[in-house]
Formats: structure tokens, sequence, C-alpha cells
């Protein structure tokens, strides 16, 4: 904040208006944590940057600097979106109403004059924010034709400040919803990841729902509506209202995990089947491929895709966590962020039967069992075998695994033991 009002000083003493604008403004009337200020001026590009010679161009055609971490910008008006993303030409303008017009939502076309603490609101914002509504600014399919992530960006401010979607704009966003297609895949990916963890995950995906836009970016989450569970174990009704109610448990999640949770299920609309009973037989395995197939068609990095896929593949096996044996469940241990597999399994059970036996048991070894225990030094290695006199080959893998077994399960503990039985079932291979 400091260092945006001393921003605005040094604008105002060179002869300009500003305001802190858009976000902070919102939150700082809602009483919530600001992260990011931003400043709006008469001044022009040319004119920001020589009262400010260390600032950096961040959006050279629209006006903006970024100066130590503020996002300062001329007002201006817009001119025709041709892309669906961004105008085709800009104008400067001197009057903030203008740059107010064409803003997103009333509640972030706001601005604020921290010197004598009033708002500037030509928008109707403060109004909005009292009655909790997202309404877009002007002619509501105006605005989502000029950017169409801001049919996304209105279902994400209504879920994380648990407002409604003013009527007109809601059914705005229902008309254009096919056109969100046009977005990159990553801006649309950072927006769902976003609904999923600013808070309210579960209100976000019923008001993707809501406006036609979860068919539109997510067909296969759409498609767990009105798949029946077994009743004995999933009470709480079908697919899309168990993941529903999982959302609900969730609390400001990683995004892996938050997405590992939306997709877990995903295999089960694809394998439903009501013979004797409700089965949903290999569900995990068409659950891992689709999943790798939004994940990609989203591009998600490397690691995120690997970990959600992760927790998609393991959730399942749980359910035997009594039955392994020492060195099963201390493999299963060693999956990458283990907590997260725990938690998705807690809401998992939570959220149907509410039988928490395996998930208890489960963190109660992962807590006290130390990493030296759960990951120990190996006692043979493949350079070991080959110092033994052992020809490098293919079975090198299954011996030292066995090997490892045996040690995580206690019943060697030293390097000739491990040697002595890495030997025997090499024999045992031969005959």
């Amino acid at each position: 904040m400091d260092e945006a009002r001393q921003i605005i000083t040094r604008l105002r003493q060179a002869g300009f208006t500003a305001y802190l604008t858009g976000g902070c403004v919102r939150d700082r009337l809602l009483g919530s944590p600001i992260k990011d200020y931003d400043v709006a001026t008469s001044a022009r590009p040319d004119e920001i940057l020589s009262l400010f010679p260390a600032a950096k161009q961040v959006g050279a055609h629209f006006g903006v600097a970024l100066i130590h971490g503020v996002e300062v910008a001329t007002y201006r008006s817009d001119g025709h979106y041709l892309d669906g993303r961004h105008p085709e030409q800009v104008h400067f303008e001197n009057d903030p109403a203008q740059d107010a017009s064409r803003r997103d939502f009333t509640i972030n076309g706001m601005f604020l004059d921290p010197d004598q603490d009033q708002i500037l609101d030509f928008v109707g914002g403060q109004q909005d924010l009292e009655q909790k509504i997202i309404r877009a600014i002007g002619d509501p399919e105006l605005r989502f034709q000029e950017d169409h992530l801001r049919m996304l960006r209105a279902i994400r401010f209504a879920a994380r400040l648990n407002f409604t979607i003013e009527p007109q704009t809601l059914a705005a966003i229902q008309k254009l919803a096919p056109r969100i297609h046009s977005i990159a895949a990553e801006r649309i990916r950072d927006e769902l990841t976003r609904m999923l963890t600013e808070g309210h995950p579960r209100r976000a995906v019923e008001l993707l729902d809501d406006s036609g836009l979860l068919q539109e970016v997510l067909p296969e989450v759409k498609a767990f509506q009105d798949v029946e569970q077994p009743p004995e174990f999933h009470p709480e009704g079908d697919v899309w209202t168990h993941v529903l109610i999982m959302l609900d448990l969730l609390d400001h999640p990683s995004p892996t995990l938050a997405w590992g949770v939306l997709l877990h299920d995903v295999g089960k609309p694809g394998t439903f089947q009501n013979l004797d009973r409700i089965r949903f037989n290999g569900h995990v395995e068409l659950g891992v491929k689709i999943s790798r197939e939004i994940l990609n068609r989203y591009r998600f990095s490397s690691e995120d895709r690997d970990q959600i896929i992760a927790l998609v593949e393991n959730h399942m096996r749980f359910g035997d966590v009594h039955r392994m044996k020492a060195s099963t469940l201390k493999r299963f241990f060693r999956l990458p962020v283990f907590e997260e597999h725990l938690e998705l399994h807690r809401v998992d059970c939570t959220s149907s039967n509410n039988q928490l036996d395996n998930y208890q048991f489960a963190k109660g070894e992962y807590e006290i069992l130390p990493p030296e225990i759960i990951r120990p030094l190996r006692l043979l290695t493949g350079k070991d075998l080959i110092q033994a006199g052992w020809p490098p080959g293919p079975f090198f893998t299954s011996v030292l695994n066995a090997v490892e077994d045996a040690q995580l399960e206690g019943k060697i503990q030293t390097k000739e033991e491990a040697l002595e039985l890495a030997t025997r079932i090499r024999q045992q291979s031969l005959m």
C-alpha cells in the first residue's frame, strides 16, 4: 500500500490524476486481504516512464507499466475485440469514468482516492458488493464477446465471494459459453484451478454447470450426473453428488489435490454396469486415461500432471492397507506428497459411508514411521552384484526388488544377508 500511495502522490504532484483501482479496491471494501495494488492514471505511458525511469513496460500497447510490483495503467477505452481476448486498439483517456466503462464487472470497476479515503464509483459497484452480486458493466453480451475469459472469471468471483450472478449476466454466459474454446488452454486451466483452490469449489462447479460452461470445458465431469452408485457404499447418491460433497470438504487445497478430487472417479461413467449389482470394473484404469487426456488438453506441467494422475491411480488402494505386507505398505507411503493421497481418501470416505478405519490406520502408520524406515538405504545395489561376479542383465531389477522387500519387512539387516538372498533367488530362477 505504501508503495502504491507514493506512486499516486508523485503522479499527482506532476499534475496528473491517479487512483487505486480494481481488485484492491474491491477487497478493501470487503475487508479481505489485498495481494496486489493497481493504479490508474491520466498520465500517458511515456509520461509514466519519464517520472519513473525504473518502470518496466508490461503492456506497452495497453499503457501498463510495473513500478516496484505495482501495476500502473493509463485510463483507456478499448476498440473492437477481434480475437475474443484483446482489443484491436486502445484509446488513452483523461476521465476515469471512461476507464471504468470498459472493465469487466461492477465490483472491479471502482476507484479509491487513498488520500481522501473516497470511493469513485461510476458503475454501481458498491451497491453490488453490498447485495453480493456479480454484474457485468454495461451490456453483458458485449463484455463477454470482447473477452471470452470473463465468463470464467464471473464464475470464479461468484464462487470465491459466495455471490450470485445477476440474471442478465448469467444469461449472456449461457448464450456465449461455446465461445470459451477460443481462449488459450493455459488460461482456462488457470481459471479452473483458481476456482478449485480459492474457496467454495463446490459452488464453482455448480455454477459452471448452471452457466453451460462445464459442458464446454469439462464434459467428462458433466458426465458424472445421474451415474448411480451402490447405496450400501454411497448413500449420498450419484457420482456427481459424491464429488460435489468431496469438494465441499476441501479447505483451500493445493491445485494437485483439488484436481485429484475432481477427477478421481472420472472413469466411473464409462465403466458403469448394473447387472446383479452396480459395478465400476476398471474405473481406475479408465480414469487414469481420461485424466491424462484432460491434463494434456489443458497443458498442465509434467510435475502436476504426474501427481494428479497418481492420486487418481492410487485412490482405491487404501481398501487394502490392513492386508498389505510391510514392504508394500512402505512402498505405498513412498508416493510423492503422500499427504495428498491421505486427504483425498479422507474426503472420499467422509462424503460417502464415513468409514475411516483404513484412513486412520494408514495415517497412523505413516506418521510413526520415520523416513529412513520407509525409504532406507538399499543393502544391495546393481554395482554390488557386478562386483560379486554377476553378469549384468534384466533380472537385476526383479532380484533387487525382492531383496529390498525383505529389507523393508525386516527379514534381512546386512549386505551379506542381502547378497545371500539374491544368490538364492537367482539359483531358484535357473532351476
